[in-house]
């Protein structure tokens, strides 16, 4: 783990420490030649594609959208210009799982990277 994102995670809250760290084992489980790197004050992968974050109520995964079309777009909340997020309040369970996995692969395959 890339020491700038153990030490952000270790300065979370018990319950969003698990949550990250169960994302981010789904997203270098995922695709296990993926970078890590902290940028932006959050953990990145994929120079920025996915990233981390941990706010006041939930975790957010965030995902790059530049060159999304308008309907994959739309699987994400937020309203940002090249970046969206899924809004994760507890640890996924095996079907939140799969479905964070789908997403995830349709924005590795289909997105650009953010500048």
């Amino acid at each position: 783990m890339n020491s700038k994102v153990a030490e952000y995670f270790k300065k979370q809250p018990a319950k969003h420490r698990k949550i990250l760290k169960e994302l981010r084992e789904l997203i270098i489980s995922t695709f296990p030649d993926i970078t890590e790197d902290f940028m932006w004050g959050v953990p990145v992968y994929d120079g920025g594609r996915f990233y981390l974050a941990s706010l006041k109520k939930q975790v957010n995964l965030g995902v790059s959208i530049v060159d999304l079309p308008e309907k994959d777009v739309s699987l994400f909340e937020g309203s940002g210009k090249t970046a969206r997020h899924i809004k994760i309040y507890d640890i996924p369970n095996k079907d939140q799982k799969k479905d964070i996995v789908k997403k995830l692969k349709l924005v590795k395959e289909k997105a650009g990277i953010p500048q």
